[in-house]
């Protein structure tokens, strides 16, 4: 890359010329500088929070906890670090997960290389001189050929535009702004507006807490038992023996995770009774993935999916003693999994208690917030806290608020007016020289995301290795790749049962958000054996030039 690094940088704090710039200081940006640092390049990443960690750091709320298990959530890039780690728990909490990445981020030394309180606010990419300039809120001024966007999936915390949120005189959260010092609802009124993946984490713990507290609830989403224990230290042993194979067996997988038998059966090919106690086993053992792999079906087969809905509705049914509370919990409009499958701790046993009512906010939605709660249009409530679970502009959300531009040309908020287009999720057409990091159109929050991070990343320091050989200075899509690709990723979405959910899948939690489908859900072992097959067919649908 040395050819294109004739001039150095300006910025307030020169560290000399850089040869990629890394936005995010998460999983992904870490992970990108350790990997451009192997391929003795040089880079900065520049991070909003005030430490490390990217997700992990911002979402600190009651129960933070990972629905993907310790052992398989982690860096898989060192074997020295996966076998001296210990997770103490079955999933890791916000906590703990936190202190890995702190701990990997010291080991390799990666901290030198973050600019850390410091928000990107623009990208410019330069079509005479092949570098981008980025600057920051700071005042930094820096160039380099390459900007890889480490953004996140679910980094953009949406706040509802609620009529009188200002006026509120109690204290309002949301859930990936948490305060550090934590929040303590002792004794509190408290309102929990949402009841998605951290409605569903949170809601238990603040309800031992509170004096009472009201959930407002507009769409009823499945969850499944966590089964959330110490960690074994004979299933950590045989584990941690294993974890070579393991992961390599995840490339093979659709979720990039292994150790689950594929399933074998369609679930109309078996009899009811032996249905039940097929989802009576997955029930017991806990998890997602495990639950999602009882047939070959559940996700494209509307039958065999309404088997598996009822039967979670119905372990609703039994553990929630008030009916009517009950049919409420109980998800009718979105078959099991096309949403966020949320796992739990007791959740639905939190509604047996006295100090908790149930809200039905789509048969009496909110209207403002009040200096003392808020107003429905049947009733009013009054609060000491409210605290919003009400997700992220996911996927999008943190690219979009970036002005990242190419000249003259449109932004690239301007390009995905009408909906995110990329090429593999890696790449976007007319944005020379720009990464994204389990963009949309990849496989990304369909997938165990680590293993996703790396695999881009992956790719992405080989197709620099190769533009490096080439004496290739400038690589981009072509249109047509991007325009095949989206349409590729959005006919395998409608092959299934995902485009029935009104999910942020598809950004139907925005107000205005064009109902476009993300992820790429033809499963992470198909796509990385794409992704492969372009790179070995000479990077097909990228044009590179000198």
């Amino acid at each position: 890359m040395s050819e294109v690094m004739e001039k150095r940088p300006e910025t307030k704090n020169d560290a000399g010329a850089l040869d990629a710039i890394v936005v995010g200081g998460g999983l992904g940006g870490l992970y990108a500088l350790h990997r451009l640092r192997k391929l003795g390049l040089k880079a900065r990443a520049f991070e909003a929070g005030s430490d490390v960690g990217g997700t992990w750091f911002w979402n600190r709320y009651p129960g933070a906890r990972c629905d993907v298990e310790s052992l398989e959530y982690s860096y898989s890039f060192d074997n020295d670090l996966q076998q001296e780690w210990h997770w103490p728990e079955r999933y890791g909490n916000q906590p703990e997960i936190l202190t890995y990445i702190n701990h990997v981020a010291d080991r390799f030394d990666l901290r030198k290389d973050v600019q850390l309180n410091t928000r990107v606010t623009s990208a410019e990419f330069d079509l005479g001189t092949n570098k981008w300039t980025v600057k920051t809120d700071k005042g930094d001024v820096v160039t380099a050929p390459f900007c890889i966007m480490a953004t996140g999936n679910l980094s953009t915390p949406r706040v509802p535009d609620f009529k009188g949120i200002e006026t509120f005189k109690g204290k309002w959260y949301h859930t990936g702004l948490w305060p550090h010092e934590g929040v303590d609802f002792t004794g509190l009124r408290v309102g929990v507006i949402g009841t998605g993946s951290s409605g569903v984490q949170m809601i238990p713990i603040i309800a031992k807490q509170a004096k009472h507290l009201h959930v407002f609830q507009r769409t009823a989403n499945f969850s499944l038992p966590a089964r959330n224990a110490p960690m074994d230290p004979v299933i950590e042993t045989r584990h941690k023996s294993e974890y070579l194979d393991r992961r390599a067996a995840a490339y093979e997988t659709p979720f990039g995770i292994a150790g689950f038998p594929p399933p074998t059966k369609a679930a109309m090919d078996v009899t009811a009774e032996e249905r039940q106690a097929q989802y009576e086993a997955k029930w017991a053992e806990g998890g997602s993935i495990s639950f999602l792999y009882s047939y070959t079906d559940l996700l494209v087969n509307k039958e065999a999916n309404d088997t598996a809905s009822e039967f979670v509705r119905n372990k609703i049914r039994s553990i929630v003693k008030d009916q009517a509370v009950a049919e409420l919990l109980a998800p009718k409009d979105h078959p099991i999994g096309t949403k966020r499958l949320c796992l739990d701790t007791n959740y639905y046993e939190t509604y047996n208690r006295d100090n908790v009512t149930l809200v039905n906010a789509r048969a009496t939605p909110i209207v403002e917030l009040t200096e003392t709660g808020l107003k429905t249009t049947e009733a009013e409530y009054a609060f000491d806290a409210i605290v919003f679970a009400t997700g992220f502009d996911a996927m999008t959300g943190a690219l979009k608020e970036i002005d990242i531009r190419v000249g003259n040309g449109p932004t690239l908020a301007e390009k995905w007016d009408g909906g995110p287009t990329t090429y593999l999720g890696l790449m976007v057409a007319g944005f020379p020289n720009m990464f994204t990091i389990t963009g949309p159109g990849s496989p990304s929050v369909k997938t165990q995301m680590i293993v996703a991070i790396e695999q881009h990343m992956d790719w992405i320091g080989d197709c620099l290795t190769a533009m490096r050989a080439r004496g290739m200075h400038r690589i981009e899509p072509s249109l047509e790749a991007e325009r095949n690709w989206v349409q590729h990723v959005n006919d395998v979405a409608d092959s299934t049962l995902y485009p029935l959910a009104n999910s942020w899948y598809v950004g139907a939690n925005i107000p205005g958000k064009p109902r476009v489908f993300m992820p790429y859900v033809g499963g992470f072992a198909g796509y990385k054996k794409r992704c492969d097959a372009v790179a070995a067919n000479d990077y097909e649908g990228f044009v590179m030039s000198r």
